[in-house]
């Protein structure tokens, strides 16, 4: 079987992943180039992996005719421009998540797509969480019957730096987007109204330069169901994620990933493991599920599982959520 020639735009943490996972784990894709503006992370990166093409310049990419597919890893006002750029080059395209943050930005960029007739999927990885992706079969057989209230918990072990909170665009585009995606993935629905609230309860300094690091968002969908968001920039046992859809016959919850299972009893208490602490290790399977979907869409032709629309819509209710919170009321789509 030939395998789909990839290249990797942006050397730095997701970046490297995906190239990582790829060479190790999903045979039917070969990473042949990686490309970033800090040249000697691309070459370590290709160093490690044996990527036998580097580059500063991510267009020695897309001009490469032999290359079928890119991933776009690079910081996220650069996004839409390398879609639309790639999209021209006529290469299937894996996008991290947000497009862009501007909304007529995400609009050329999948206009552009559209016109080429190219595939585009965006990475909201924890759609392939074996335990979320359970919970979405549960949900979608009738086995919980109607649903009617949804719960997301997501919170992380540590607060990001202050310079990266600077410009990402706020906690509802930056951390809130993966639960908005998830909620209507999980609720087989779409969200018409929000309503948003927050404080900054951790670290003043993420105050400063306008931002909050807690918050909890009430959803309504169009079939009348609710949903409740809680994010937190800093839960200080690991990486806190769990969901839940109450229904009309019944419940489907996925609880936190821990190292073990095991647990002891002592005169204090039952005591088990604390939550895999980061991202990179709780999400890990989902990762490679995701590329390997993506690959497997590029190699048959088909829709990818997670649109550019989908995309679109996840920054349209982190919006929407930001305009609540600033004018302390809810915000209908």
């Amino acid at each position: 079987m030939e395998r789909l020639k990839i290249g990797i735009i942006g050397a730095g943490r997701i970046g490297s992943l995906h190239a990582k996972n790829i060479v190790s784990e999903i045979p039917e894709g070969e990473v042949v180039a990686i490309s970033d503006i800090f040249i000697d992370a691309a070459k370590k990166v290709a160093g490690e992996l044996g990527i036998p093409n580097v580059y500063k310049d991510y267009r020695y990419i897309l001009d490469d005719k032999e290359i079928d597919a890119v991933f776009i890893c690079t910081s996220t006002d650069t996004h839409a421009k390398i879609i639309k750029e790639a999209s021209d080059a006529k290469k299937a395209i894996f996008c991290e998540k947000p497009i862009a943050l501007d909304l007529s930005e995400i609009d050329e960029a999948l206009s552009k797509v559209k016109e080429n007739g190219v595939i585009l999927q965006i990475g909201f990885n924890r759609r392939f969480d074996p335990s979320f992706s359970r919970v979405r079969e549960i949900v979608k057989s009738g086995a919980i019957g109607t649903p009617h209230v949804l719960k997301i918990t997501s919170r992380d072990p540590l607060p990001p730096p202050i310079d990266y909170v600077k410009v990402s665009g706020g906690i509802f585009v930056d951390m809130t987007i993966h639960d908005f995606d998830m909620a209507r993935y999980l609720m087989g629905d779409e969200i018409v109204e929000v309503f948003a609230q927050g404080e900054v309860l951790i670290d003043p300094k993420i105050g400063e330069v306008g931002d909050i690091d807690t918050a909890i968002v009430t959803l309504k969908f169009k079939s009348g169901a609710m949903g409740v968001i809680d994010n937190s920039r800093k839960a200080i046992y690991g990486y806190d994620q769990r969901v839940e859809v109450f229904g009309s016959k019944g419940v489907a919850r996925a609880e936190n990933r821990k190292p073990d299972e095991a647990f002891y009893g002592d005169d204090k208490g039952f005591h088990h493991s604390l939550p895999l602490f980061f991202f990179l290790e709780r999400y890990r399977e989902s990762y490679i599920k995701e590329e390997r979907e993506f690959i497997k869409s590029v190699k048959e032709g088909k829709t990818p599982p997670v649109s550019g629309e989908d995309g679109k819509i996840a920054v349209v209710i982190a919006q929407a959520a930001t305009k609540s919170l600033k004018e302390k009321r809810p915000v209908k789509l």
